[in-house]
């Protein structure tokens, strides 16, 4: 790594810090030393120590005998989640545990059941305070990692690649330490195995598989992971040029990565991904006409795939081909129903196309998926005003 990308990692950290300590707003902390309650099961409390309230509970800051005990322990939790170099963590880890000692059972339901309705910051925050509870707990980092990539593809779908790769980087973090936490779970390295697939990282992704096929049991995971290694074996996926290729495109350098590309499709021009990859270089530079043919190319050398029907659409959107955008964006529908990037291309073919009312009818059914899609929010708002003819 050079200085200055150092040196850019150490300012993202610090802001990142800087964020989470911002979510400790609605924290007050507080002394019992007027209370006359001092132990909870084998817990002493320490008057000495303040402890948090979570204001947002609605508790005063200034009544010492009318805190809850929900209150600060939810004060606690957010302490755990978002300040865990606090001094006072390992007090406030055996407090929490003293008052819920069922909690690690609980939050993890909850953690979960939030990240599949679709409220990955809530659960992300859950998990958080299970690792500051218990943090040496593979299974909480595991969940952590997943739960983090999932609010990555939801920055994705915005086309956000700060916050996504901002995720991303989070969610790798959270893989290693769970890793490190227990080197031999199964799940972790097969889960990680996709993680390293999404980054096209495909000798890692061989790497993980390899290891769950070993250990794993589950036999519908342990056929697909075969399927995969088999995949990246017999295509040549562990060729550097396409990596090479992959990791220039993504970082800005297309022109570079269309250079690997082409040199790898010279000795594998079946391979789907690779006209995938040429016509996301394409795409970016604004060169649709040429995304388009590369895009088509890929078609013809695989199953769709909603990515490639999305980046086909948004092409033929561009060069004016808006029947044919629309037919491709309804096919990815298809494929994924809930996709709020299909969807919000849908609504912008359709306000091209002078359909204001089904532009409308898109955009604000991406915003019930996803009401944080602020690409979608400024459409509807422009449409709204009829600011946009």
């Amino acid at each position: 790594m050079t200085t200055r990308a150092k040196e850019a990692d150490l300012k993202k950290k610090a802001v990142r810090k800087m964020n989470e300590k911002a979510r400790l707003s609605n924290i007050a902390f507080v002394s019992i030393a007027g209370t006359t309650q001092r132990q909870i099961g084998s817990f002493t409390l320490d008057p000495q120590i303040l402890l948090p309230v979570d204001m947002s509970q609605g508790s005063s800051p200034l009544s010492s005998a009318e805190l809850s005990w929900e209150a600060i322990v939810a004060g606690a939790l957010k302490v755990l989640a978002w300040d865990p170099e606090n001094p006072h963590t390992d007090y406030y880890r055996r407090f929490v545990l003293a008052v819920k000692p069922d909690i690690r059972q609980e939050f993890t339901h909850l953690g979960i059941l939030k990240a599949r309705d679709g409220d990955a910051e809530l659960a992300i925050e859950i998990f958080r305070a299970l690792e500051g509870l218990f943090p040496d707990d593979a299974a909480t980092l595991l969940n952590l990692a997943l739960v983090y990539e999932e609010r990555a593809r939801q920055h994705e779908k915005r086309e956000s690649e700060a916050g996504a790769e901002e995720y991303l980087a989070l969610a790798f973090e959270a893989y290693k330490s769970a890793l490190a936490a227990d080197p031999t779970e199964p799940t972790i390295h097969y889960n990680l195995a996709y993680f390293y697939l999404h980054q096209r990282s495909f000798e890692k992704a061989r790497e993980h598989l390899q290891v769950f096929i070993k250990t794993g049991s589950d036999q519908k995971r342990l056929a697909e992971a075969r399927r995969i290694v088999k995949e990246i074996d017999t295509q040549g996926l562990m060729d550097g040029l396409f990596k090479k290729a992959f990791d220039a495109v993504r970082m800005g350098k297309e022109k570079e990565g269309m250079g690997y590309i082409e040199e790898f499709i010279a000795s594998r021009p079946d391979f789907q991904n690779a006209w995938f990859l040429l016509g996301w270089a394409h795409r970016r530079l604004g060169e649709y006409a040429e995304g388009k043919e590369a895009f088509l190319k890929a078609l013809s050398f695989g199953a769709p795939h909603t990515d490639l029907l999305n980046e086909l659409a948004i092409c033929l959107m561009e060069i004016g081909e808006l029947a044919e955008s629309r037919a491709r964006l309804l096919e990815a529908l298809a494929l994924e129903p809930e996709n709020t990037k299909v969807i919000s291309n849908l609504g912008i073919v359709a306000l091209k196309s002078g359909n204001l009312e089904e532009s409308r009818g898109f955009f604000r059914t991406v915003l019930e998926y996803d009401p944080e899609d602020r690409i979608a929010a400024k459409y509807l708002e422009s449409l709204s005003e009829k600011k946009i003819k």
